[in-house]
């Protein structure tokens, strides 16, 4: 097991990462901002994604306990190691310090929550100059990877929305009536067939399809979690391979599989 360094960016030298670190960066007055980078062996990457998780968007990266639920929870945070092996250096968002109990969907469509975002990507443009960077999301992690792209505009090179949250419900807004035209840049969705959470039916998906591109996916293992949790269809359960292999191959413009079964 790799042992996750610290390290404050402050002091980081720019360059080649080991396989595995915390970094921690300072954005708004006192607030810290962390993420996990999973990166390919040095010279080996072709391209970032900035990775946000769904829920609360709370990984709780400063807590050594938190690896168990890093590598057996979220989609996109149990397979930032799969994106390394595609060549896709994968930053994994933790919720800001000034978010303690995670981020409502009002913080993750605001203009404050857009100014972290970029200062992660400014630093990891940094550590892999000249790379194009993509913005990630699945479940509720979709409303920051849109919103935040849409605020950040051509310092992202593309977005994809995983599982997204089409529909609103009592407590979260989602991306219900977002304008996914304002998002400048590459829009890639991804989204499997049987997902029975309510507030992100394939359905809506679908009917976006004629304008955006869209991975549909479909089978894989039995749910061993509530239809809207991580271990489902909703988080693509036993299909995790196959698609983050057509998620690389749309970021690195090769040919992908817009049909998984």
């Amino acid at each position: 097991m790799h042992r996750l360094l610290v390290t404050l960016a402050l002091l980081l030298p720019v360059g080649a990462p080991s396989a595995e670190d915390i970094v921690i960066l300072p954005t708004r007055g006192g607030v810290t901002q962390s993420y996990l980078l999973s990166a390919p062996e040095a010279g080996k990457a072709r391209a970032v994604a900035v990775l946000f998780a769904g829920g609360a968007g709370k990984v709780d990266l400063e807590r050594e306990t938190a690896r168990t639920v890093l590598d057996r929870g979220n989609f996109l945070v149990r397979t930032r190691r799969l994106f390394a092996g595609s060549g896709i250096a994968g930053a994994v968002v933790d919720a800001p310090s000034d978010q303690p109990a995670g981020m409502e969907d009002e913080f993750r469509l605001g203009a404050a929550h857009a100014g972290d975002i970029g200062k992660v990507v400014t630093d990891l443009k940094k550590r892999f100059p000249g790379l194009p960077v993509f913005l990630v999301g699945t479940s509720r992690g979709t409303v920051s990877a849109a919103s935040g792209s849409a605020r950040l505009g051509s310092t992202i090179d593309g977005v994809v929305l995983t599982a997204t949250v089409f529909e609103a419900n009592r407590r979260h807004r989602g991306l219900s009536g977002f304008d996914f035209s304002s998002i400048p840049s590459p829009l890639l969705f991804v989204h499997h067939v049987e997902d029975s959470c309510e507030v992100t039916p394939h359905s809506a998906a679908k009917r976006l399809a004629a304008r955006y591109p869209l991975v549909s996916v479909s089978g894989g293992l039995p749910a061993r979690s509530q239809p809207c949790e991580a271990l489902s269809a909703h988080g693509f359960y036993g299909r995790e391979a196959e698609t983050v292999d057509a998620i690389a191959k749309w970021m690195l413009k090769q040919p992908y599989r817009k049909e998984i079964n």
